[in-house]
């Protein structure tokens, strides 16, 4: 039987994607010390797997597909394919930056500044391309952690760092004077394997599932019955993706009303709906929106 090999990030976005996982419909249980998690699909192996070298694995074909930042596909240059954006929350869609940053104090104000200077930063191969592209010769070395404080303390003259809000370089002292690239989580996939009947059927179906959860978080699914003669002001009151559905009640002058709403509109919603007639109000939770 074919096997889809789906590497998941381990490190900070790892319990994250196992739960988007399994608002998707699949359970992957692993422990500290496994590197290959089992899931609930005998179609697919997984591997736990650095986001920083995912996407090598990827396109070598070691893995058929794969989660990891645009800024990791962009460091090793990978040849794959881009399968789904995905944002983990709605509730924080800020994509991250790579950014250009230099001490509070230093006279460098843009990129052309750096001409010849030093810079630090995990992101080598991309930095490195990303100056030569523009003309800027600069000497990039790898960053091991507390990247922040080399240019603080002046062994480097900037530094090349992803932040989501800034704050934590503010709090270094330091200033940001370029944005290098924006970067968010991206499913991808191996070409051959794309090319693959059964594992390009496979992938679109995880893409499809796991943009569906993604769709749905923070979604509710409301219900309700109201009597006929209210039914407009109901749906007046009532966002939906296209329109509420209204059912008549078997012989009966009362209608069920069902809609999808944020769950952040909830709390307001519903003492509106029973004021204008509504009764029997249920809220249901939402793992998928496809």
């Amino acid at each position: 039987m074919s096997v889809l090999k789906l590497g998941i990030p381990k490190g900070s976005l790892e319990e994250a994607t196992i739960d988007l996982f399994r608002r998707s419909g699949w359970r992957i249980r692993g422990s500290s010390r496994n590197y290959f998690p089992q899931i609930d699909d005998p179609e697919i192996e997984c591997a736990l797997v650095r986001a920083q070298e995912m996407a090598k694995y990827v396109e070598q074909g070691t893995l058929d597909c794969g989660l990891t930042g645009l800024d990791w596909i962009l460091e090793h240059d990978a040849k794959v394919e881009y399968i789904a954006d995905l944002i983990y929350s709605k509730v924080s869609t800020q994509k991250a930056k790579w950014v250009l940053a230099v001490r509070g104090d230093s006279p460098y104000n843009t990129i052309e500044d750096l001409q010849g200077k030093r810079i630090a930063t995990e992101l080598v191969g991309f930095t490195k391309r990303y100056f030569a592209e523009r003309g800027i010769t600069v000497d990039t070395e790898f960053s091991w952690g507390a990247t922040e404080g080399k240019v603080a303390e002046g062994l480097v003259d900037a530094i090349v760092e992803v932040t989501e809000t800034g704050s934590t370089i503010k709090a270094h002292g330091l200033r940001i004077i370029h944005t290098l690239l924006e970067t968010n989580t991206k499913f991808i996939a191996n070409q051959a394997a794309w090319e693959d009947g059964f594992k390009r059927r496979k992938i679109e179906q995880i893409a499809m599932l796991l943009r569906g959860a993604l769709e749905a978080d923070g979604m509710v699914l409301l219900k309700m019955n109201c009597p006929e003669s209210a039914v407009q002001a109901v749906i007046g009151l009532l966002p939906s993706i296209n329109s509420p559905t209204v059912n008549h009640l078997y012989q009966s002058d009362w209608l069920a009303v069902e809609t999808v709403v944020s769950e952040s509109e909830v709390r307001e919603l519903i003492p509106q709906l029973r004021t204008v007639g509504a009764e029997g109000i249920i809220e249901l939770p939402i793992n998928k929106i496809v």
